[in-house]
């Protein structure tokens, strides 16, 4: 069973999973990484939510605003990989949006990359579509920016 919890990014288990995903994103992209971290810092996530197995913290994602009051971009997004193909990425994602909703927010945005072929899946799957590469990404070949809109409020995430 997944449960889920809401905080932000001074949380001990959310900052030793980012530094796992550094490491992933590290090995993925190369010396590419250093240009993606730069636009990840911690300080200005203030939304995090963290998934747990039988106590054990497995998965993160945050929310940022984006552009204004209606925009959140989704960001650091993570499963261990002895945890993914569980449904957990996609079990965050609902209760990241969930919390955008109740937030007020109207739309998500995401960058990931070419690197990442099963957080495209994911994103896809979860209802985003492919748009222009927005902001500092714009000119960068290897990045996939997304876009979601927010309906309505996702249901309760079953976990």
């Amino acid at each position: 069973m997944t449960e889920f919890l809401r905080t932000n990014a001074t949380h001990p288990d959310f900052t030793e999973l980012v530094m796992l995903l550094d490491a992933d994103l590290h090995v993925r992209d190369g010396d590419d990484h250093s240009f993606y971290a730069q636009f990840n810092k911690l300080h200005a996530i203030r939304h995090v939510v963290l998934a747990y197995v039988k106590g054990q913290p497995v998965g993160c994602g945050a929310i940022k605003e984006f552009t204004d009051d209606s925009v959140v971009e989704v960001k650091r997004m993570f499963v261990l990989p002895e945890f993914r193909n569980r449904g957990v990425a996609h079990k965050l994602l609902i209760e990241l949006e969930r919390w955008a909703a109740e937030l007020g927010y109207k739309e998500l945005v995401l960058e990931t990359g070419k690197a990442q072929p099963e957080a495209i899946r994911l994103y896809t799957k979860s209802g985003f579509h492919i748009i222009p590469n927005y902001g500092q990404y714009q000119n960068i070949d290897n990045s996939v920016c997304m876009k979601k809109k927010l309906n309505k409020l996702p249901e309760n995430v079953e976990a």
